[in-house]
């Protein structure tokens, strides 16, 4: 081979002077040019094969690096036959790029960058291992090393934008792989790709956007802003094609964009959600069986702290709730609940209201699909009734009550909504009215009150069904939207329907004295009443009775008692309101202020208003109870009751049973009080005898009278007479 390339040249090609290397290889160079010229490729294959034995894979620098010009030197000799010998030249190159010496890596871009511009297009079997190095090679160490690669990389990147023959679908792996590199110059450099391969109208980048836009999205929380704009700038187009093309592969990047719209960076974030508007508009079928997956992203944005974020997420979520998707279509409606029902513990009040309003839609279309998955919300739906928020717990009785326009799942309701009060009383005392009202606006006040009073009827916790019997009737005397119940009940005595009702509360008013009382003071019948009050013994009236009596007092003074204090007006007529009204006088504390105000009430009753009046005994017994002949013989009541059965049932209410029934019920609650106060008693008496056992075991203290005390004058008088 010296033959063909002479010693000196060779010495000349690693020497450590860069003129010499660089003429020894416009010798090499010539040598070569004139071998191709003559055919003789046997011999250009030796040279090579000696450039890259002997120096590119020498362990001398010097030697490398000459190796390396002499390999560009070669190619340039070659000319249009390089192609052929490619194969040799360019592996050895390619691995210089890897060497330790910062220089021998400059050369290896030099010499690359010169056997390009040589075969141009033929170069392009060799792209992955090309951009692969250079991937590498934009992070180096060494600032001229990189600046090598860089106007390196621009020639391959004018190669293959000019060539037929790269394969966009062998490159996309090696890109992927490289996605999620932290490096901001192989960052830059990866996007300068995308971006170049996006503009070669021959290249479909689109069709391949879901393999590496996870990591485009990765690069807008770059710590670089140019990084970020040059990210940013990628997916903007990107998303321009999106909306242009009548082919895109919605499904995996919609994956990928839920992925992200959770990202704690806010940028990423607000670009995630605006891909996802785009898509909801866009997508059609496609994203139906993602819709889940797509409610899961923008609720919780619905109530980001940013401004921008917040109103593109409410944009979305009213357009993917404007779709109308079938079950039959793929779409999951179980899916969807259970991403509502999980954003209903959300700490942001915002999303967990539209998790309601999702609820409430998927009721109205999908009404049989969702109380399929029943049970799997309505723990989550009654635990909410404790949000913090009104219009939050509002909306979770909406959702309530659609579920229970079915018989089957009203009761239910009811059911579950007592046992919810029962295991947390704060809710009764907090939320027991707001929530009540709403369900008797929204389900029939009668039918909701009904209902309550069956399941309280039979309720063994004694305890719990005197104080939701006592919220019930505050509730019932209070609110506007129970009017029509009032009004109803007013009627008891005339009214059948009215009747019926009153006999249906009366069952479960018997666990509350106070709200016996209340009911038939709104229902007139005062006479049972005053009978009722007349049976309280000394038990019942203790401090929770009293402050209910204060109640009471307080509400007849309200517009919704003003038949009552008109009907005082009337004594001769309404003998047993006056009884019943100075029976509860009786037991209120004479210096309490609801003494006060019954007092003044009664005393404000015109003298003249009891002349003209006759009093007389009645057949059954009742004294100064005025009687009036109706047409037929029929007799009323002072309470304006039909009288039947000796006074005992007046219009089909059986007053001696509801009576009976009255006393049964609070004997059941003064036997639990006793057992009650004997369990405290026993408590109390057990830990007495602990702590006496414990001084028992004890070591035994001298009394002080055991102790002998020297006999003083000063002493004597201080001692303590045993």
């Amino acid at each position: 081979m010296a033959e063909v390339i002479p010693a000196a040249v060779l010495r000349n090609l690693a020497d450590k002077l860069y003129e010499k290397r660089k003429n020894a290889a416009l010798d090499v160079e010539g040598i070569v040019k004139q071998l191709a010229a003559a055919g003789e490729h046997e011999k250009i294959t030796a040279v090579i094969n000696l450039l890259t034995t002997e120096f590119t894979y020498s362990p001398q620098a010097n030697h490398r690096k000459g190796g390396l010009i002499g390999l560009a030197a070669a190619t340039v000799g070659l000319t249009s036959d390089a192609a052929q010998h490619l194969e040799q030249i360019v592996p050895p190159v390619l691995n210089s790029f890897s060497d330790q010496d910062s220089r021998v890596r400059y050369y290896a871009c030099e010499a690359l960058y010169n056997i390009a511009k040589v075969v141009r297009g033929d170069f392009i079997v060799f792209f992955n291992q090309i951009f692969d190095a250079l991937c590498k090679l934009s992070a180096d160490s060494d600032a001229n090393v990189q600046s090598a690669a860089h106007l390196l990389d621009r020639l391959v990147k004018d190669i293959v934008t000019e060539s037929d023959q790269f394969s966009i679908e062998e490159f996309i792996p090696l890109l992927r792989e490289r996605m999620n590199v932290l490096n901001p110059y192989v960052r830059q450099f990866l996007v300068g790709w995308i971006t170049v391969l996006d503009s070669v109208p021959d290249i479909d980048m689109l069709g391949f956007l879901p393999d590496f836009l996870d990591g485009l999205f990765n690069m807008l929380s770059d710590s670089s802003h140019e990084i970020r704009q040059q990210a940013d700038s990628a997916l903007s187009e990107f998303l321009q094609e999106i909306k242009n093309s009548p082919s895109v592969d919605y499904g995996r990047m919609a994956e990928i964009l839920v992925q992200r719209a959770g990202s704690p960076d806010e940028f990423t974030r607000l670009t995630a959600i605006t891909w996802i508007n785009e898509f909801v508009k866009l997508g059609g079928d496609q994203l139906v069986p993602y819709y889940a997956d797509i409610l899961g992203a923008i609720l919780p944005c619905i109530s980001d702290k940013e401004e921008k974020i917040r109103v593109v997420a409410r944009e979305t979520n009213e357009e993917l709730r404007a779709i109308k998707a079938d079950p039959a279509e793929a779409f999951d409606v179980g899916a969807i609940l259970s991403i509502a029902r999980s954003q209903l513990s959300s700490e942001w009040e915002a999303t967990r209201i539209e998790a309601l309003h999702w609820i409430s839609t998927l009721l109205n279309r999908h009404r049989t699909e969702v109380l399929q998955y029943l049970g799997d919300i309505f723990g989550t739906l009654l635990t909410a009734l404790s949000d913090p928020s009104d219009e939050v717990v509002l909306l979770v009785l909406d959702v309530h009550a659609a579920i229970a326009k079915d018989p089957q799942h009203f009761r239910q309701i009811v059911v579950f909504l007592v046992d919810k009060f029962r295991i947390d009383n704060s809710l009764l005392e907090k939320r027991g009215a707001l929530i009540i009202r709403r369900l008797c606006v929204l389900l029939n006040a009668e039918r909701v009150y009904r209902e309550l009073s069956t399941i309280l009827e039979g309720e063994p916790d004694l305890d719990f069904a005197s104080i939701m019997v006592q919220a019930l009737n505050f509730i019932l005397l209070t609110s506007l939207e129970l009017s029509e119940i009032r009004d109803l009940l007013k009627q008891s005595l005339v009214n059948p329907a009215g009747k019926d009702l009153y006999v249906s509360l009366y069952a479960s008013w018997c666990h509350s004295p106070m709200a016996i009382i209340s009911l038939c003071l709104l229902s007139q019948t005062y006479q049972h009443a005053s009978t009722v009050i007349q049976s309280l013994v000394e038990e019942d009236i203790n401090v929770k009775f009293l402050v209910q009596l204060d109640k009471l007092i307080q509400l007849l003074e309200t517009p919704i008692f003003a038949y009552l204090r008109l009907q005082l007006l009337e004594p001769g007529r309404h003998i047993w309101l006056f009884k019943a009204l100075y029976g509860l006088l009786m037991l209120l504390p004479q210096q309490s202020a609801a003494f006060k105000i019954l007092k003044t009430r009664l005393k404000a009753v015109p003298s003249y208003s009891f002349n003209g009046e006759q009093l007389k005994r009645t057949p059954s017994g009742n004294p100064y109870q005025f009687l009036h002949q109706m047409p037929g013989g029929s007799q009323i009541t002072e309470d304006g009751d039909i009288t039947m059965d000796g006074g005992n049932s007046h219009n089909g209410i059986n007053f001696a049973a509801r009576l009976q029934q009255f006393q049964q019920v609070q004997h059941l609650h003064r036997l639990h009080s006793k057992a009650q106060v004997q369990s405290r008693k026993n408590s109390t008496s057990l830990s007495k005898n602990m702590v006496e056992a414990q001084k028992q075991e004890e070591p035994r203290r001298p009394q002080l009278s055991e102790i002998n005390v020297p006999t003083s004058r000063s002493s004597s008088k201080r001692s303590p007479q045993v």
